[in-house]
Formats: structure tokens, C-alpha cells, sequence
């Protein structure tokens, strides 16, 4: 990011706040040459800058961020008028005042949520070109991935192929169906928790705000739009969504491991076998135990077997990622994996590579170095059979895996390997 601002002290700690707390790399600039230079040099994500420059008076700095169409944050001591009502012409993505305590946090917050908004898709969904054209263009000063639609139909189209949407603008009056309809017709398919719905609508009917809500709707706003009041109901829809995400990323995580624990498992798990019956599909899955786990938190104490665990939970996350294999901490030193659209041997290739890279894997150093092995059961998926049975045929080729000795796996197409 750029930092374009002539007080040397103020910017140097707008820098070292937003390097700290964000994470960005941010280049200082402290006059309009300088800037100049850096916007020819850098991918600039977003701005952050003063009015007065010295070397550019009245807003100069806003003129040559504008050509570069970098969304800018404007930290000024006062804003006009003029400059609020019509801030989208500047582009600007926000503006904050130099008052009290609170300017430089809420700075540093509008830097962070400006680059977050890299990561969100926004469906516009109206038949009007211009009405169209004027929100998709606000939405990309403010750094969204913006995707457009004509009608209700080529919306639905577009929530079916592209699974990162997570909100839709949708205007009331269209050819194929009014944006009301829509909004019902996704909610039978998404619920709140994932996909946010603002509607919109230039008609004097003070009733549709109503009905929209109650169709699904997150929000309503009436055109035209005071573009400061549309930003912050954007901003809000969008950080109830980031909050939803983190609570769900804690319900469904395992906090020691990162992998998914019990209960997601048996949720997506679900899912899965699903689609592998619609498509009379193949698959497998396991069940990975760390042998001799209680002699380790035994010997080494517990803190050094969380770390085993892990280590553990590392391979699988890079390993089952790239694959597409569902992971999941079951419980204790316990992991579990569901292979869609494989063969047998296919399942059992991956679990004898799963078994070479924890038998690598030497948690510690010199006399208190730990070394791990595992064994695995690896059940064939078989269709229309319950999760529950699905995981006990796995556990008992666990059983066996062990019976012979661990460090091995054994699975039930009767070839044992290891």
C-alpha cells in the first residue's frame, strides 16, 4: 500500500501501525513526486493520503490517484461538503478526519478493511446498464471482486457456477422476475449465514423495504443513493459476514490441529457420500491412529505430544488439500480421511505415502527426539451404507493394522502393505 503524507511524524507511524497490525508493505511518500514515482514503480492495492500536499494544493494527490484508479483513503483535517456528497468522483474508497484519539486506529481499520475486500464477491444484479454500471464501479473503489447480472435467471446462474459470491445487490424491477422473487428463490438455496442479499429500488413504494426483508434480504436501500450511507451498509453487510465466518471457522476447526473436527467431518462426510452416490462414484476411507501415542505423552510429558499431533495434522492438511481428501481430527490421537473418486490401490498409494512422511517426521532433537509412526485402516466407501458403519469397517482394518505390528496399513481389500 501507499502512504502519501508531508507530516514526517504522523507518517511514519501511520507506517509502522499498519505494518505491525496488518501486515502490509507499505511504501511512504511525502510529496506528489514521490508518489508519482512509487505508482509507476509498485502495484499499489490502496492509498492512504493527506489533502494538502505541498507540492499539489487543493487535492492535487486525489487528481494522480485517480488516473491510477488506486482506491484511497483520505486522512484529512477537515473534509467539505462537497468532497462527502461526492466522494465516488474522487475515488475515493473512504474518507477519515484527523480528530482525537480515534483517527489513527480507525485509519489503520479502513486500510485493513479495503485490502480484506480483495477477498469478497459481489453479485450486481439489475437490467439497467447505467444504474448498473455506476454501483459496479463504486463497489470496485472499494476493492470488491464485482460480478454483474441482467436478470434474475443469469443471477441464479451465476450463485450455481461461482460458489465465492457472497453477496448479492439486486435492483426490484426486472424483465424475468423482480428482485423480491429472486431474493426468494436464493434463500431456498443459501441461507444468511453464507450469502448476504441487499435490495434496491428507485420507486417511491416505502413498502418494498418491507417485503424484502422478509423475503430474505439482509438490507434495503432506496435510490438514489447517498453514496457515504451505501458504503457503510455495504461495510456492515460485509463484516456480519466475516464474523459469521470466524465463528463457524471455531465451531468446525480443531484448535490444536487447524484440521476439521468431529462434528464438521460428519457434516461435509455427508455431503460427499452424497455426490460419490448421484455419480456412482468410487471412493475410500481411514482412519490414522499415532502409534504408542500414550507412552510418548508419557515419556516426553503432554506438551511435547501436542506437538507430535501437529506435526501429524500438518501432513495431512498439505497432503489431503491438494487432493481434495477430506481430513479430520476425530478425537485424541485419532485422524480420519474421506477419499472421493478413487480406487483402492489409488487409497492405499496415498496412505503408504501418508505413513513414509510421519515415519520422517522426528518431533524434538538429540536425546529427547520423538519418533513417530502411525498405522491406518482403509475401508472401500460403499453406497447407501450409513457413516457410522462406514467408519467401523475402517476402524476394524485399524485394528488389525496394529494387531500386525503397526506402522502399517491394512485395508479391506484384503492386501495388507507395509
Amino acid at each position: 500500500m501507499l502512504i502519501v503524507e508531508s507530516a514526517q511524524t504522523l507518517s511514519h507511524v501511520l507506517k509502522q501501525k499498519i505494518e505491525d497490525e496488518i501486515g502490509a508493505d507499505v511504501t511512504l511518500c511525502h510529496s506528489l513526486a514521490e508518489a508519482r514515482l512509487a505508482l509507476a514503480t509498485y502495484d499499489i492495492a490502496v492509498a492512504l493520503t493527506g489533502h494538502e500536499i505541498p507540492d499539489a494544493p487543493d487535492g492535487g494527490i486525489l487528481a494522480l490517484l485517480g488516473e491510477y484508479e488506486v482506491p484511497t483513503i483520505l486522512l484529512s483535517g477537515s473534509v467539505s461538503d462537497e468532497l462527502r456528497l461526492n466522494y465516488a468522483k474522487y475515488r475515493l474508497a473512504d474518507y477519515i478526519q484527523k480528530e482525537g484519539p480515534s483517527a489513527l486506529p480507525t485509519a489503520v481499520a479502513a486500510v485493513d478493511r479495503i485490502l480484506t475486500n480483495r477477498s469478497v464477491s459481489i453479485l450486481v444484479v439489475d437490467d439497467a446498464r447505467a444504474a448498473r454500471s455506476d454501483l459496479t464501479s463504486f463497489l470496485k473503489l472499494q476493492n470488491f471482486r464485482v460480478i454483474e447480472a441482467t436478470t434474475g435467471m443469469q443471477a441464479l446462474d451465476h450463485l450455481a457456477r461461482d460458489p465465492s459470491i457472497e453477496v448479492v445487490i439486486t435492483d426490484y424491477f426486472m424483465p424475468d422476475m423482480n428482485g423480491y422473487d429472486l431474493t426468494k428463490r436464493i434463500r431456498l438455496e443459501h441461507g444468511s449465514d453464507r450469502l448476504r442479499i441487499i435490495g434496491v429500488s428507485a420507486s417511491r413504494d416505502r413498502s418494498l423495504s418491507a417485503q424484502f426483508l422478509k423475503a430474505g434480504a439482509s438490507d434495503f436501500l432506496y435510490r438514489p443513493f447517498v453514496p457515504e450511507e451505501l458504503q457503510c451498509r455495504i461495510n456492515n453487510t460485509v463484516e456480519t459476514l466475516l464474523q459469521l465466518k470466524r465463528l463457524r471457522h471455531l465451531a468446525e476447526h480443531d484448535p490444536l490441529t487447524r484440521l476439521y473436527n468431529r462434528r464438521a467431518f460428519f457434516e461435509r462426510a455427508a455431503q460427499h457420500l452424497r455426490k460419490l452416490e448421484r455419480k456412482s462414484s468410487h471412493g475410500a476411507i481411514a482412519i490414522l491412529d499415532i502409534d504408542h501415542f500414550k507412552q510418548i505423552n508419557d515419556s516426553f510429558g503432554h506438551e511435547r505430544g501436542d506437538f507430535v499431533l501437529k506435526a501429524i495434522a500438518d501432513i495431512l492438511l498439505q497432503s489431503c488439500r491438494q487432493k481434495g481428501i477430506l481430513a479430520a481430527r476425530l478425537g485424541g490421537e485419532e485422524f480420519v480421511l474421506l477419499l472421493p473418486d478413487v480406487t483402492m490401490p489409488e487409497a492405499e498409494t496415498f496412505c503408504n505415502d501418508l505413513l513414509l512422511q510421519v515415519r520422517q517426521c522426528v518431533v524434538g532433537a538429540g536425546e529427547t527426539a520423538v519418533p513417530v509412526t502411525a498405522s491406518i485402516g482403509l475401508s472401500r466407501l460403499q453406497p447407501g451404507e450409513p457413516l457410522d458403519n462406514q467408519l467401523n469397517a475402517a476402524d476394524q482394518m485399524l485394528y488389525l493394522a496394529k494387531s500386525d505390528g503397526r506402522d502399517r496399513i491394512h485395508s479391506d481389500s484384503s492386501i495388507t502393505i507395509g
